[in-house]
């Protein structure tokens, strides 16, 4: 499998650890109508891209969604190589591979944030397993890139002007975040208070962690192993910030998810109990924390926030006393609707992953069946 040194969200690690799963299997749809009051009413179309393997842990991961309903994101073969593609509303793939992509299990293109064009960046892992970014227009040119001095880039957002957030690993190991212009000038940065030891520093929030404006949102990891949340404004200042309950042990703390054209962030927070809960923070300052009902209690159970909208809807997942995963979505109001893929896994660790919304209400996610593939799905919005 593809390792990738990253923190616990289901769009950066699909395991609940410093890891990331990729996935991939065969075309196939299926609908879904939730029937109880606080489930969501509405279709779920579930798909796969061509060529994709299905065996265990491979499959189909849907990770971003534009405006116009087009998705992107990743499927592993039935040799475990990675390999990004183009889900357009007619439900049609193109597949792609970035210059130097390797072709061992493991390596190959990840497809992770679509802008309005059409545009995608991503990153390309190459035959001695580094990794790289990667912009591909809309005509499917693309281009490799890394952060000068970096020993491996990670591009994880793209925004309407074609900006791109992400962060890079230096020579000592130690994160940075990095913002590449259109024209393909990249400025580095660090969260203050991040920590410079090997594995510590400054990460971006992935899929939609960059505004239309040029906000980011991410978190950074301290000295002392705590994750903090942060905002880095179009200018460059950043304000650092930390949910109510935050725990403060090592692993623990606070982690954006992502960030509207309004500057709210939703993400979630690890409790001193090793609990999830979600949190929105708005542009203010202020945050709201939140638990779906029906999340567990126990260790690393809990409410995942993982994308919002323009209007302030949020979705994410919830992890069960069971240890299974759910969908949620939370509008603006508070109201929280919850629903599950059509052949989710009932299993530990098994479940339902929305990764984020558009405008317009639909959802793109994933889910791990009761074989251990994973199919991507969409839920068309209201």
């Amino acid at each position: 499998m593809m390792l990738m040194p990253e923190r616990t969200n289901h769009k950066l690690a699909a395991g609940r650890a410093l890891l990331q799963v990729f996935a991939v299997s065969l075309i196939t749809s299926g609908f879904v109508f939730s029937a109880s009051a606080n489930e969501r009413k509405t279709a779920i179309i579930t798909f796969d891209v061509p060529g994709a393997g299905t065996g265990a842990f491979q499959g189909t991961q849907g990770l971003a969604i534009s405006p116009q309903g087009t998705i992107t994101g990743l499927y592993f073969d039935s040799g475990n190589v990675v390999h990004g593609y183009v889900r357009a509303r007619d439900g049609s793939f193109i597949t792609f591979e970035a210059p130097g992509a390797g072709t061992a299990p493991g390596q190959g293109t990840a497809g992770y944030s679509i802008n309005p064009a059409g545009t995608i960046t991503g990153l390309t892992n190459d035959a001695k397993g580094l990794f790289h970014g990667f912009v591909r227009a809309r005509d499917g040119a693309i281009t490799t890139f890394d952060v000068l001095g970096a020993s491996q880039t990670f591009a994880y957002n793209i925004n309407p002007a074609g900006t791109i957030a992400g962060y890079y690993f230096d020579a000592s190991n130690v994160i940075h975040g990095f913002v590449r212009a259109r024209d393909g000038a990249i400025t580095t940065f660090d969260a203050p208070g991040a920590g410079t030891g090997s594995g510590q520093g400054t990460v971006t929030a992935g899929v939609d962690g960059l505004n239309p404006a040029g906000a980011i949102a991410g978190d950074y990891l301290d000295a002392s192993n705590v994750y903090h949340g942060f905002v880095r404004a179009p200018d460059g200042a950043i304000t650092t910030f930390d949910a109510p309950g935050a725990g403060t042990g090592p692993g623990q703390g606070t982690f954006s998810a992502g960030i509207n054209p309004a500057g709210t962030v939703t993400g979630f927070y690890l409790d001193a109990s090793n609990v999830y809960h979600g949190f929105v923070r708005a542009p203010n300052g202020a945050i709201t924390t939140f638990d779906v009902p029906g999340a567990g209690t126990g260790s690393f159970q809990g409410t995942l926030g993982e994308g919002i909208s323009v209007p302030g809807t949020i979705t994410g997942n919830y992890i069960d006393a069971s240890s299974v995963t759910h969908g949620f979505v939370r509008a603006a109001d508070g109201a929280i609707t919850t629903f599950d893929a059509p052949g989710a896994g009932t299993g530990l660790g098994q479940g339902t992953f929305p990764s984020m919304p558009n405008p317009a209400g639909a959802i793109v996610g994933d889910y791990l069946d009761s074989s251990n593939v994973f199919p991507g799905f969409l839920l068309d919005g209201e």
